[in-house]
């Protein structure tokens, strides 16, 4: 087998991994890829720009199966190109990409199908946005309703924040074209929670429980990052948490799928916030999530390659997916002075010296040499028999990897609640 996986980042870099662990499959490419996909015994990074572009090359190549990591390319429905050809491809059509691709589209599709989730509206105007946020309690989310690589929610404390968010988003256009709509929506105090899951359209099979830590600070303090590490599975999900997500959220959004005629084989990424109040759906995400994916995939047991063709075939409801009982953490080393400006091109050492995972996110081979290349550097993966386990060997790896000005939290997988 010939697989293509489309992505550049900590998260290609692992589900090109994982594929990589199947028998059948004799070659990886990964469009554009980084330092560590091509590094791989079986990986080659193709520099492949836009839909046209990924689809001649997986003709020309007899691609058995593309899997998208990229947002972008799925609401562009790359999807849609491919089936037309005859490829086979992991992912949503168009229309089921806009869950992720719209933030208004998916409080809407939630509140259509009855999936809890927190009070909104949603604006298109500057204006009337703040004349709303004037009536509103606080702590309040304003958010970009496009796509903004993880980086459109902005939590206000009060109503001179919400309101400089709103300039910032609509006005100024800090997250570009993605906040031509904006959605203002009720503060949840509670806890975080991923669940990354595959769907045929016909069932969805949801995967272990993962935490992400998503400030750039210790104790979730400073600004939102794509995420600054992971652990898997998440504490707080417990059974009655499991049972409320299943029930309120699940079941809910797959009914949502099938009565909006939406059929495809892809992944939905529930990002859940766990309150007083219940278990709440935050977002949908149509592709894995990262850093999640770097902990979940680790413990997954079932062959990868089977369960994605099963969902291809529309046989989901055929496999038993199979899962460690152990815990995995996962450890972002970032470049200083992300999420914001940052340098790149700094040598990567130490890589050769560590006992557990590294899957690089942004990093560049370069005359044999591995170069910073990204705000997330690598990411440090450790499976351990207990939490306590993998975070201590999470750790103990991290400090053994080195770059100029290499900065990683210190904290992840504490609990603080």
């Amino acid at each position: 087998m010939k697989i293509l996986v489309v992505g550049s980042g900590g998260r290609e870099h692992t589900i090109c991994w994982k594929v990589s662990q199947n028998e059948k499959v004799e070659k990886v490419y990964c469009a554009p890829g980084n330092g560590g996909t091509e590094l791989l015994e079986k990986g080659e990074n193709v520099n492949l720009k836009g839909v046209d572009e990924i689809l001649a090359f997986a003709k020309e190549n007899k691609i058995d199966l593309t899997i998208v990591g990229s947002e972008e390319l799925l609401v562009d429905g790359i999807v849609e190109k491919f089936q037309a050809e005859g490829l086979k491809i992991f992912g949503p059509d168009k229309k089921a990409a806009l869950l992720e691709g719209s933030k208004a589209f998916a409080k809407d599709f939630m509140k259509k199908y009855g999936v809890k989730t927190a009070a909104y509206e949603v604006f298109k105007e500057a204006e009337k946005a703040k004349e709303y946020i004037k009536t509103c309690e606080f702590p309040l989310v304003v958010k970009a309703s496009g796509l903004a690589a993880g980086k459109g929610v902005l939590i206000c404390q009060n109503l001179e924040e919400a309101l400089k968010a709103v300039d910032e988003i609509m006005i100024d256009k800090v997250f570009s074209s993605a906040g031509e709509q904006i959605v203002v929506e009720e503060f949840l105090d509670g806890v975080e929670a991923s669940i990354l899951s595959v769907t045929d359209s016909k069932i969805i099979l949801p995967f272990i429980s993962a935490k992400d830590h998503k400030k750039i600070g210790e104790k979730e303090t400073g600004l939102n990052t794509g995420g600054m590490g992971t652990i898997a599975p998440n504490p707080y999900v417990t059974k009655e948490v499991y049972d409320k997500f299943i029930t309120e959220i699940m079941n809910p959004t797959l009914e949502g799928i099938k009565a909006e005629g939406m059929d495809f084989a892809g992944f939905i990424f529930f990002g859940l916030m766990i309150t007083a109040k219940g278990v709440y759906l935050l977002e949908y995400n149509m592709r894995l999530g990262d850093p999640e994916t770097q902990v979940v995939l680790p413990l997954l047991e079932s062959d990868f390659i089977n369960l994605l063709e099963s969902g291809i075939d529309r046989k989901l409801s055929e496999i038993d997916v199979k899962w460690s009982n152990k815990s995995a953490c996962c450890v972002v080393l970032a470049s200083g002075g992300y999420p914001e400006k940052y340098n790149k091109d700094y040598e990567i050492t130490g890589m050769d010296s560590v006992d557990n995972m590294l899957f690089v996110a942004g990093a560049k081979l370069e005359d044999g040499k591995l170069l910073t290349n990204g705000g997330r550097v690598i990411n440090v993966v450790a499976i351990g028999d207990n939490l306590e386990e993998a975070r201590a060997k999470a750790y103990s790896d991290a400090k053994k990897v080195n770059f100029e000005k290499k900065y990683f939290r210190k904290d992840i997988g504490v609990l603080y609640r």
